[in-house]
């Protein structure tokens, strides 16, 4: 059954994009709503669905919440082999590739703001590997 649910996470688009933007680590909602584009109700409820169903995590800093891939030693196999062959298509998918580059202009400016100690950052500007 644990493949069924990582399927019927990885069939829809937004939630797609989301997994394949936490690949590169992890992300405030606000992010994730600024590099998609879309609603913060429509991206909330998908980050819920992805939740309920053990596909990312959450954790709170101060009034943010920060959203990511669960721990490497707690993702199955399933989806470590799905999440790799994302990230291996992400980069012939245009859209995917579009999210690719608005992300790395965030994390660019989240480290150009972090520098700035009167800036208010809400989320951890470090970059993790996928480990799939």
């Amino acid at each position: 059954m644990e493949l069924v649910k990582i399927y019927e996470c990885l069939c829809d688009r937004t939630r797609l994009r989301i997994l394949n933007l936490l690949c590169s680590g992890s992300l405030c909602v606000c992010h994730i709503q600024e590099i998609l584009g879309e609603p913060q109700v429509k991206v909330s409820r998908h980050l819920n669905y992805l939740k309920k169903r053990g596909m990312v995590t959450v954790r709170r800093e101060a009034t943010w919440m920060i959203y990511s891939l669960p721990a490497p030693a707690k993702r199955s196999h399933g989806l470590v082999a799905n999440l790799a062959c994302l990230q291996d298509c992400a980069g012939e998918d245009k859209l995917l590739k579009r999210d690719n580059a608005k992300l790395a202009a965030v994390r660019k400016r989240l480290r150009k703001d972090k520098a700035n100690p009167a800036a208010a950052i809400c989320c951890a500007t470090e970059q993790t590997a996928c480990a799939c």
